[in-house]
């Protein structure tokens, strides 16, 4: 049966960027009649798990162009809608909805609390007081349009149910899910087939086999063949190599090393040192009684690390500075600065699982977020061709989209009589 009384909006997806556009709309039109559809049993999963469970909302880059060429996929389209509503924006939102944020020493940004529960808490309250509906369990099976009804949309559940609705947002996420890939196609959108980003690379080493848990704060990644590399943190998993510097790559790219089957070869700088044979002459010069494999010759270097990379160099555990041969110190330099180690495979957490691709931004209005092809069709979040590398990015996009589709159809919503 449907529902008697078309709705002013209905959202697919309960998710940052759905809950976010529906919030913005209700709040910018009180009174307004806006639903969000969350086909499963819970809603903001993703924020729920972000950051460790801290949520990174966003990123400290305060400027839309800077903040822009953090995304891969959507850089250029996104200065505008980051000049509408950016990073600071979003800090002053949940500031002024009772969310203090604070900045750690890498730009990300989470709630002073650490805690994830306080921007789900922020969000569906938010929600509720400008009087947005939730329905969860619930998914968009259909989606057709209809001019001459009461409502231009009409959204047949899973649930069995049929709703009119005057306007519809897609927020369903990633669009690996067939699902919300489905929709928008039937609404004569044409999508750009997605791909995983930002996943951990699969490394079978004996360099690094022993060493999950071991990282290092800065070091620089390179694609072997590919002009690609990136800076950042690395983590040892149990699997090979993950941490921002990994990911950051993995962002980039994404579609090059699709297309190698996730087998290629990575050169790493562990030290970004550019004088590191110079440090480890000296070492030999002022340190002859100091075995070489008991700690590295500069600061916060990891020891089990060393020991390792000494050990791949050929240096033996008793052996001193004194006794280091030339030859040594040659390979030890060569493997702090240009190891290179053979990648065979991706790891990813399924839950945090980022993709690029999705719906081409050419056939989208970023000033509104409104769809150039259905009238009253909106997009927020990922579903978008977006995608950003760590460190907040991914949420600042889904707030500036959802914020800007939200308010967009907010002006479009017809006084009620």
């Amino acid at each position: 049966m449907p529902d008697q009384h078309p709705w002013d909006l209905v959202g697919a997806g309960g998710g940052a960027a759905g809950f976010f556009a529906a919030i913005s709309c209700a709040e910018k039109h009180p009174g307004a009649r806006v639903l969000i559809l969350e086909k499963s049993s819970h809603v903001l999963g993703k924020v729920k798990i972000s950051g460790g469970g801290r949520c990174n909302v966003t990123h400290a880059c305060y400027e839309p162009k800077p903040l822009a060429q953090h995304y891969p996929r959507g850089n250029r389209s996104l200065i505008g809608p980051f000049t509408r509503w950016g990073a600071q924006d979003t800090v002053d939102w949940f500031q002024n909805h009772g969310v203090e944020l604070k900045t750690e020493s890498d730009g990300r940004m989470f709630p002073i609390t650490d805690d994830s529960g306080t921007i789900i808490d922020c969000l569906t309250d938010s929600a509720a007081q400008a009087g947005v509906i939730v329905r969860t369990s619930t998914g968009a099976q259909a989606i057709s349009t209809n001019e001459s009804g009461p409502a231009r949309f009409i959204i047949a559940t899973d649930q069995g149910e049929e709703l009119h609705s005057h306007f519809l947002l897609l927020a369903t996420g990633g669009t690996r899910l067939a699902a919300g890939a489905r929709l928008a196609e039937s609404l004569g959108h044409e999508l750009i087939s997605n791909v995983p980003s930002l996943f951990a690379f699969n490394i079978e080493d004996d360099r690094i086999n022993s060493l999950p848990g071991v990282s290092v704060a800065n070091a620089t990644v390179s694609l072997n063949g590919i002009k690609l590399q990136a800076d950042g943190p690395l983590l040892i998993t149990h699997h090979g190599l993950s941490g921002p510097g990994i990911l950051k790559l993995s962002a980039w790219g994404a579609r090059k090393l699709n297309e190698l089957d996730y087998k290629f070869t990575i050169t790493i700088n562990w030290v970004n040192n550019e004088n590191i044979t110079h440090a480890l002459n000296q070492a030999r010069a002022n340190q002859g009684k100091r075995m070489v494999c008991s700690r590295a010759p500069f600061e916060d270097f990891p020891k089990r690390l060393w020991r390792c990379l000494c050990e791949a160099a050929g240096i033996k555990a008793e052996c001193t500075w004194s006794q280091i041969s030339k030859e040594n110190i040659n390979r030890l330099s060569k493997e702090l600065t240009h190891g290179e180690f053979q990648v065979e495979g991706k790891s990813m957490n399924k839950d945090e699982f980022v993709t690029c691709g999705g719906i081409k931004l050419n056939d989208v209005d970023m000033r509104t977020l409104e769809s150039k092809i259905t009238p009253g069709l909106y997009f927020a979040g990922e579903v978008l061709d977006i995608d950003g590398i760590t460190g907040g990015f991914n949420f600042q996009n889904a707030w500036t989209t959802g914020r800007l589709a939200g308010s967009a159809i907010a002006e479009k919503i017809q006084p009620m009589a």
